[in-house]
């Protein structure tokens, strides 16, 4: 038998191959480019999946958003997921949670809201009012916000500490839970509880009833809410979560995004992705319209950021 040589090379690739390890031989070789991730339906309606898989792609096409989409719809059996787990700043989003905790924070010493709590709530979800929702966050505490999340299994979403609550960190994969938590009766939160919060996110003022109801067909009940902000890296961040509920509907669709240039250009990539779904899910009664253009200036404020308290702090000392 004829023994070839192996070099030194060969010999150290495989001693390392053999550890479970794996070095590329060619000094200075870059690594492959992670992949971009992909749309991924189930469903047990024949052909759906495949179906909200193209339209949701082909919604994304082209858009500099990096998007996160994750819709459940409890009647066709159907889930489509795009980067479930990625972490958000959550802008005006929270507030929903905050409305939750709250809830659960009333139940727990088993009353009821005070007439400020109900004017605070209120504001916070229909308006989306930002000085209501501080005195909220400030009134619970990150202690009992934390309780919250711990009881609704939301395990990635971090609260913004120092009372940020809008730089909160989370992910379509907690904002759908929540979504649960407020559709489905569950041990967290009583049934009247969860209806109180779904009709006050029915009552979005017009003006930020943008994003995920777009192209909802017309017998739906819209629940929403949204968020939107502006940060020095990966420009706006702009988000919508909504469920659709009532007349043989029950589905929830949370969109995320951020590296948006303006407001406005994440707000069409959201209402892209939700007409897509709502067509897809509901052929013939979605419509083509519903689209709903955000006003040019936002009318709220938006959340506070440390980078607005440093700009607020120097046009103080002038």
């Amino acid at each position: 038998m004829t023994h070839h040589p192996i070099s030194r090379r060969a010999r150290a690739a495989a001693a390392v191959a053999a550890a479970g390890l794996f070095v590329p031989l060619a000094a200075g070789a870059a690594p492959a480019a992670a992949a971009t991730p992909q749309v991924a339906c189930t469903s047990k309606t024949a052909g759906l999946a495949a179906k909200l898989t193209a339209d949701i792609t082909a919604a994304l096409s082209g858009r500099a958003s990096t998007t996160a989409v994750l819709l459940n719809d409890r009647v066709s059996k159907t889930s489509c997921v795009l980067r479930p787990d990625q972490k958000y700043d959550s802008a005006s989003v929270v507030k929903a949670t905050v409305l939750g905790a709250l809830l659960l924070d009333a139940q727990r010493q088993k009353r009821g809201f005070t007439q400020r709590e109900f004017t605070l709530a209120s504001d916070m979800i229909t308006k989306s009012d930002n000085t209501a929702t501080s005195a909220l966050w400030k009134q619970l505490g990150l202690t009992k916000i934390k309780s919250f999340l711990t009881a609704a299994g939301m395990t990635q979403t971090v609260p913004g500490t120092g009372g940020y609550w809008g730089l909160t960190q989370i992910t379509a994969r907690d904002e759908q839970k929540l979504l649960a938590l407020l559709t489905v009766p569950n041990t967290v939160l009583l049934d009247g509880n969860r209806s109180y919060a779904l009709k006050l996110m029915s009552k979005v003022i017009a003006s930020q009833r943008w994003g995920t109801p777009a192209g909802a067909p017309a017998d739906v009940t819209v629940q929403v809410k949204n968020g939107w902000l502006s940060r020095a890296t990966h420009g706006w961040r702009v988000h919508s979560i909504g469920a659709f509920t009532g007349n043989g509907h029950d589905y929830t669709i949370t969109v995320l995004t951020w590296d948006n240039a303006t407001m406005d250009y994440g707000v069409t990539t959201i209402q892209a992705v939700a007409r897509a779904i709502h067509k897809d899910l509901n052929p013939a009664t979605a419509r083509s319209a519903g689209v709903v253009a955000p006003p040019a200036v936002p009318q709220e404020a938006l959340p506070a950021t440390p980078e607005t308290a440093a700009r607020d702090a120097i046009q103080a000392t002038r």
